[in-house]
C-alpha cells in the first residue's frame, strides 16, 4: 500500500506533473543533471551517452577505468553538455556522500542517479571464499544502498529526484549451467530494495529497476554460459548496449512520470521459458 494507516478515504489526489504533451519532448533532458556509476564502459557508458544525447549534463563515476575521463571530454564536446568524470569506489560510503555533494555543488542540482556499478564472481557457495562473498555483497548490494541513501538525501532536500537501479535477470532466476547463488542473491536484494524505496520516497522521488539479460559486455555470456544463453534466448543473440539506451532514457525522463517501483526485464526473451 502507498498510504499510511488512517489516510484511506481522506487523501486528496495529487496534481498531474506539468510535463510536455508532445511525446518526443517528454524524452528531453535539457537542464537536468544525471550521475551514472560504472560509467566507463559497457551498459554504464551507453546509459550516460543516452543522457547526454538527450541534453543532460552528466557525471561519469568510475572505479579503476580512467577512460571515463576521456569519455567525459568527448561527450561534452560532441553534445554540448557539461560532463565530468569522478573516481569513486562504491564500497566507500563517505566517498560517495562527498562526491554526490561535490556534483551538486558543481552542477547545481541532481535529477537522476543511475546505480549501475556491479561485480560478478560466478562460483558455488562451497567454492567461494569469504573474501569473495564480502566483495560481491559490498559492491552489488552495499554500494547501491550507499548511493541510494546519499542521493536520496539530496532528492528529499530538493523535493524531486529519480533513482534507477541496474539489477539483473539473475535476481529473477537461478542461472545455469554455472552456479552463482551469491551474485543472484545480491541482484534479488537490490531489486527489492528499489521497490521498497519507491514506496518510502513516494513524496519526493521515483525509483525504478532495470534487469538486463545477456549483453555483449565484459559481464556478458562467455565460456560454458554462452551456448546455453544462446539456446535459452528466443532472439538468439546477446544484446548490444545501444539497445538498452532507450529504456534508461525513458525511466530518466518525463515520459515515465507515472512509473515508479517497476522492475523492467530486457533480456531478448531469456526468462520466458
Amino acid at each position: 500500500m502507498s498510504m499510511k494507516v488512517g489516510e484511506a478515504g481522506s487523501r486528496e489526489p495529487r496534481p498531474v506533473p506539468d510535463t510536455p504533451e508532445h511525446v518526443l519532448k517528454q524524452f528531453e533532458l535539457n537542464g537536468r543533471v544525471v550521475i551514472v556509476n560504472g560509467a566507463a564502459e559497457g551498459i554504464g557508458y551507453a546509459v550516460v551517452e543516452a543522457m547526454a544525447e538527450a541534453g543532460a549534463d552528466v557525471a561519469l563515476w568510475y572505479n579503476s577505468n580512467s577512460e571515463a575521463i576521456k569519455k567525459a571530454e568527448y561527450l561534452a564536446e560532441k553534445y554540448g553538455v557539461k560532463a565530468k568524470a569522478y573516481q569513486v569506489e562504491v564500497t566507500k560510503p563517505r566517498k560517495i556522500e562527498e562526491t554526490i555533494d561535490q556534483v551538486v555543488e558543481e552542477f547545481g542540482r541532481l535529477d537522476v542517479f543511475v546505480a549501475n556499478a556491479g561485480a560478478a564472481i560466478s562460483k558455488p557457495v562451497l567454492e567461494m571464499t569469504l573474501e569473495e562473498y564480502e566483495h560481491l555483497r559490498s559492491v552489488n548490494f552495499d554500494g547501491v544502498f550507499y548511493c541510494a541513501k546519499y542521493a536520496g538525501t539530496v532528492f528529499k532536500r530538493q523535493g524531486f529526484g529519480n533513482l534507477i537501479i541496474t539489477s539483473s535477470i539473475s535476481g529473477h532466476i537461478v542461472n545455469v549451467p554455472v552456479d552463482q547463488p551469491v551474485y543472484n542473491a545480491t541482484k534479488a536484494g537490490i531489486t527489492h530494495l528499489g521497490k521498497s524505496l519507491a514506496r518510502e520516497w513516494r513524496e519526493f522521488a521515483r525509483v525504478n529497476i532495470v534487469s538486463p539479460g545477456f549483453f555483449d559486455t565484459k559481464l556478458g555470456a562467455s565460456g560454458p554460459v554462452f551456448p546455453e544463453a544462446m539456446r535459452m534466448t528466443p532472439l538468439g543473440r546477446q544484446g548490444a548496449t545501444k539497445e538498452i539506451k532507450g529504456l534508461y532514457l525513458y525511466l530518466a525522463s518525463d515520459a515515465s512520470s507515472y512509473q515508479t517501483g517497476s522492475d523492467t526485464i530486457i533480456d531478448g526473451g531469456y526468462t520466458l521459458p
